[in-house]
């Protein structure tokens, strides 16, 4: 479903600040894979989902989803095959607009525009039922402009948005970072539920160690731009936090991971 082949991303390259982000990445994720991503500060995580996303042009290499190539394609035209949270709660949605307005620009994503009516009484209940399944307790409040919710019901719009044209690839980028620990776990439990159930190819960064091992069904852990550890099944289910700490401290030469990743 996703093939990164070789993919070079180099930051002020020629400065004083060059940063090599991404360092001949190679990943390949077949249907339905739920990839978690871990790994130090600077370990070229979300780096990788930018280049995925087309935030900008990578140096070298080559990307494809479901088999075209998307190297070249610009942000607005991978939209039609990605979904993506970010992980400011404030990000991905329209903060002056209603809860059922923002579901139905997420219908309308990668559509072409009409002088129809702007939401059908179709899609008005359509929405509602979706919203009620969060468990949330906004489906009474589907005109409420999405900037007063908190954080967490806000996360869980997003994600309702980032998934309801069933996207070839979901991207959660630290989606759950800004929450404390009470609606984190409720969002990514939501998270979870959505994937399973809409088979959906996921690609999913987080500093937590623990969360990294609970979900998904493969754990890749990357370093320098690359990717330095995979593992998926039975063997990432036997996982424990000190296995990959072990990991990180080895393939490093003694450097240990960063506070937030040791914290979380």
């Amino acid at each position: 479903m996703l093939e990164i082949k070789n993919v070079y991303k180099t930051f002020n390259a020629g400065t004083v600040n060059q940063k090599v982000a991404l360092n001949g990445l190679n990943l390949t994720l077949e249907d339905g894979d739920f990839v978690t991503v871990i790994g130090g500060n600077g370990a070229g995580k979300s780096t990788m989902l930018n280049a995925v996303a087309g935030v900008w042009p990578i140096d070298m290499g080559k990307i494809l989803i479901d088999g075209k190539d998307i190297t070249r394609l610009p942000e607005h035209k991978r939209a039609k095959y990605i979904g993506r949270v970010f992980q400011d709660p404030m990000m991905g949605t329209a903060a002056t607009m209603g809860i059922d307005e923002n579901l139905a620009l997420a219908r309308r994503r990668g559509r072409p525009r009409t002088l129809r009516t702007g939401i059908t009484a179709r899609e008005r209940t359509e929405f509602r039922e979706m919203v009620k399944e969060l468990d949330l307790g906004l489906e009474d409040r589907m005109t409420s402009k999405v900037g007063l919710l908190s954080g967490g019901q806000r996360q869980a719009i997003t994600l309702l948005m980032a998934t309801l044209q069933k996207p070839r690839l979901l991207l959660l980028d630290e989606h759950t970072a800004a929450l404390d620990p009470k609606t984190a776990a409720k969002v990514l439990t939501l998270s979870e539920r959505i994937v399973r159930e809409n088979n959906l190819t996921t690609l999913m960064i987080t500093h937590n160690m623990k969360d990294a091992i609970k979900y998904g069904n493969r754990l890749i852990m990357m370093f320098e731009g690359r990717i330095i550890y995979d593992v998926r099944g039975e063997e990432k289910a036997a996982l424990q936090v000190s296995d990959l700490l072990a990991r990180f401290e080895k393939v490093s030469d003694g450097e240990f991971a960063n506070d937030r990743m040791l914290l979380s």
